[in-house]
């Protein structure tokens, strides 16, 4: 293998392992309807809203939790936004398929939240993404600590083992 052709199978080998599932970690369930103005021409999900769907996922899971975003928002005039995304797709989500999107808290750090996301079917796995949220002040955009309760909360949720 030449030295670039090395380094993408290194890239990739990482990103992969990055989506294995994680062992056993709580994980927060969002029922998902696909509806057709999910779908494409064939039918078949639209790649990008997976990214909605995880935004959905998120936004419910912090609810559920006690934790909105508004109150962020009100409160410490913080937001959280997404710094990075690695998606993997395995099959495609069709038309009025009932999906499940099960969101699970990797790593909470200074600013940093880590979440792993899967969109899974009757038991199949259809994508996986791993996404890092940063907190940010919502005027100056600049990293702010995430405040508690959100640390307490998402930090007390056991992290996955390191991959």
């Amino acid at each position: 293998m030449t030295p670039p052709d090395a380094e993408r199978a290194t890239r990739r080998a990482r990103q992969r392992a990055t989506l294995r599932r994680p062992a056993d970690p709580p994980a927060h369930s969002f029922p998902l309807r696909v509806y057709f103005e999910d779908t494409d021409a064939g039918g078949m999900a639209y790649y990008a809203n997976y990214l909605r769907w995880a935004e959905r996922a998120r936004t419910e899971a912090l609810r559920d939790a006690g934790l909105p975003h508004q109150q962020m928002l009100e409160q410490h005039n913080s937001i959280l936004v997404v710094r990075r995304v690695d998606v993997e797709y395995w099959r495609p989500a069709r038309l009025d398929d009932l999906l499940s999107v099960e969101t699970r808290v990797l790593a909470v750090k200074g600013v940093t939240i880590a979440l792993d996301q899967r969109m899974v079917l009757d038991g199949a796995l259809l994508a996986a993404m791993r996404v890092d949220l940063a907190c940010v002040d919502r005027d100056t955009l600049r990293p702010r600590r995430i405040p508690e309760p959100w640390r307490s909360v998402l930090g007390g949720i056991p992290a996955a083992p390191e991959l």
